[in-house]
Formats: C-alpha cells, sequence, structure tokens
C-alpha cells in the first residue's frame, strides 16, 4: 500500500504543477526576432530613468545633478522601443492594441509629441531649472499616458 499512497501523491503533484503552469498569464514571444519582448524591455529601460525622476519631484527632493543624470539615460533610452513596432508584431504576448497597425499615422503623431516633450525634458534637466524640468516632466508624462490610453491595453 505505502506504494501506491506514493505513486497517488507524486500524479498529485505533478497535476498541481501543470494546473498552475496553465494559469500563468504570461505568453512566451515565439517570434524568431522577438520584437515584442524587446519593445517591452526598452520600455522598462526608459522606465527606470523616467520614474526615479518623477519621484524626486513628487517628493520635493530635486538634485538637478541626479536629475541630470537620469535625463541624460532617458535621452539615452527614449529611441529604443519604436523599431521594433513592425507590421507582424501584433501577437501574444503584446499589449499594443490594434490600433496601433490600423492607425500608423495617428501612433506617429504620438510618437513624435514623445519626442518632442523628450527633447524638452532634456533641455530643462541641463539647465537645471527646477520649475522647467517640472513642467516638462509633466509633458513628457502626459505623452504618455496619452499614447498608452490610445493604444495601450
Amino acid at each position: 500500500m505505502p506504494r501506491t499512497k506514493f505513486a497517488t501523491r507524486l500524479a498529485l503533484a505533478a497535476l498541481s504543477v501543470l494546473i498552475l503552469a496553465g494559469c500563468s498569464s504570461e505568453v512566451a514571444d515565439t517570434h524568431p526576432e522577438q520584437p515584442v519582448t524587446k519593445r517591452r524591455e526598452a520600455f522598462k529601460a526608459i522606465l527606470r530613468s523616467f520614474e526615479p525622476m518623477g519621484t524626486m519631484l513628487k517628493d520635493k527632493r530635486y538634485d538637478a545633478d541626479a536629475f541630470a543624470r537620469l535625463a541624460d539615460e532617458f535621452g539615452r533610452l527614449r529611441d529604443a522601443p519604436w523599431s521594433h513596432f513592425g507590421a507582424d508584431t501584433n501577437y501574444p504576448p503584446t499589449k499594443a492594441k490594434p490600433a496601433v497597425w490600423e492607425k500608423p499615422a495617428e501612433f506617429d503623431q504620438r510618437r513624435q509629441a514623445f519626442a518632442t516633450a523628450s527633447e524638452r525634458l532634456l533641455a530643462a534637466a541641463a539647465e537645471r531649472n527646477e520649475a522647467a524640468v517640472r513642467t516638462a516632466y509633466a509633458a513628457a508624462q502626459d505623452s504618455c499616458k496619452a499614447c498608452h490610453r490610445d493604444f495601450r491595453k
């Protein structure tokens, strides 16, 4: 009998693992070039410099030099995701709405608005003027929100 109990427990454990694996909501990026994964990683890298700038402003702990360093990093990374929005990249696990491909001119307008807002943020950070930085950061954040509202699930 002990062998049967062991086999039953082993089968239940294996079944539990399979059920939990099936519950994962993350779909693998199976495209050979993995453009969805690359653009997600690029956006996450942007956030790693953008969010600390926002925290610094929100917490009223503006440090012009630290902000400028973060802005420089943000400036180096801000263009990275866009090349990964090719025509054949609308597949799971994307969080992009079909509108990215259905309305490419509007999507490009949002990208351009982000680029313009980013330039203003970089210029304000270089000036080390807190008031200008706050205004420019808010505009960059608004451009992100507008694009997410229209083009991200």
